[in-house]
């Protein structure tokens, strides 16, 4: 594991945004789209020496929605990692797309380029939930990309969803589950996120601030229920939840999204495009103009981390993930002992029924419990040292 590597490519296009995204991306002309494409190329194929020693191991081409982009330059793309890098031969490879923004034919290309999972953004199956939180799409769109992505041949599909939307009920969130539960075949793997109002966004704007009327939004206890819903459900159908969002039949769980996890290296490319490559943590900046004019240039907040930031990073992100973090492996990268750095924290989060110690490996692992994941951020924080 050493020397593999992922990599990430942020396409900041869509082709509106939504009501609740205050991530980097927007809608844009076909021409800087196109010059983008152009940037985000020069930039891979430059990159390339410094990371000649890795074996690419996943690639994710995130956004905004990649699917905006021209399928040809999607396929340029893949063609410059393959002859650029050390594309390992089973490397997992997800582009996600929205539905209505790719043909068949565009996906069949995206196959024949060596993609070979998709994720596709649904959030909800009702199309006034989907009206409500400005997605562009209808389940009858979804339903047309899905169909259309498993002729194309893809046999590994993610499918988002949200809960928690303005005027979602539980037994409508419960008939999200189950209308994409009976898709034929059913996805592999499913992301269920429950909405976050952030600061900034329209939902914001209109729900967020405590002047305002907000009865459309569940409630906590719904929102709770909601989620107990999803783990019963999905784990009732074969899907196994193994990170506090994320649930997969078996041998579907996102390799890229473990790798981010478990600390592997991963290099990202495109504006805002975070990186950890050994322990230095680097990312682009964010500025559109400069990345075009000089898409190798642009890199900042270079943070070489501590062993006491490694620590924390060990922890915090590896609690995420259902399995939890191994001592063994602590010991082997930090000569130290997870429960000597940490004992008065494990010791305590056991007691209050937070954490569990499991002994299925030489020197044990830490876990999350059922209770534990509830509250999984209050838990991670008393990790920073």
């Amino acid at each position: 594991m050493g020397h593999e590597l992922e990599l990430y490519f942020h396409i900041p296009f869509c082709v509106r945004k939504c009501f609740y995204c205050d991530f980097l991306s927007g809608p844009a002309d076909t021409e800087t789209i196109e010059r983008y494409m152009e940037a985000l190329l020069a930039e891979t194929e430059g990159s390339a020496d410094a990371y000649a020693k890795y074996s690419v191991c996943s690639v994710f081409i995130g956004g905004g929605t990649p699917s905006v982009a021209p399928v040809s330059r999607i396929e340029r793309l893949m063609e410059a990692v393959k002859r650029a890098y050390r594309l390992a031969e089973d490397a997992e490879v997800t582009i996600e797309v929205n539905p209505g923004t790719v043909s068949e034919n565009g996906l069949t290309r995206y196959r024949q380029a060596g993609i070979n999972r998709l994720s596709i953004g649904l959030q909800s199956a009702h199309n006034e939930e989907l009206a409500a939180i400005g997605r562009i799409h209808t389940w009858e769109a979804f339903l047309d990309t899905y169909g259309q992505a498993r002729r194309a041949g893809f046999e590994n599909v993610n499918v988002d969803i949200m809960s928690a939307l303005p005027g979602q009920t539980l037994s409508r969130y419960r008939q999200t589950l189950e209308r994409i539960l009976s898709l034929n075949p059913p996805p592999e793997h499913i992301s269920a996120y429950s909405l976050i109002l952030e600061e900034g966004t329209p939902l914001f704007e209109r729900y967020g601030k405590e002047s305002q009327d907000n009865s459309d939004i569940p409630d906590e206890d719904t929102d709770r229920a909601m989620y107990q819903e999803t783990k019963e459900i999905l784990g009732e159908k074969g899907y196994g939840r193994y990170e506090i969002s994320n649930y997969a039949k078996e041998g579907f769980a996102c390799r890229h999204n473990c790798g981010y996890w478990q600390r592997r290296s991963y290099a990202g490319f495109g504006i805002g495009a975070a990186s950890l490559v050994g322990n230095v943590r680097f990312r682009n900046g964010e500025s559109l103009s400069a990345y075009l004019e000089n898409p190798l240039g642009c890199r900042e907040e270079v943070r070489h981390l501590s062993r006491e930031e490694q620590m924390e990073e060990f922890m915090f992100l590896g609690l995420r993930m259902t399995e939890g973090v191994d001592a063994g492996k602590f010991r082997q990268l930090f000569g130290c002992d997870m429960w000597e750095v940490y004992g008065k924290v494990i010791e305590k989060n056991i007691r209050d029924g937070l954490l569990a110690a499991v002994s299925d490996t030489v020197l044990g692992r830490l876990a999350l419990t059922e209770k534990g994941l509830d509250v999984s951020n209050y838990v991670m924080a008393q990790f920073l040292l």
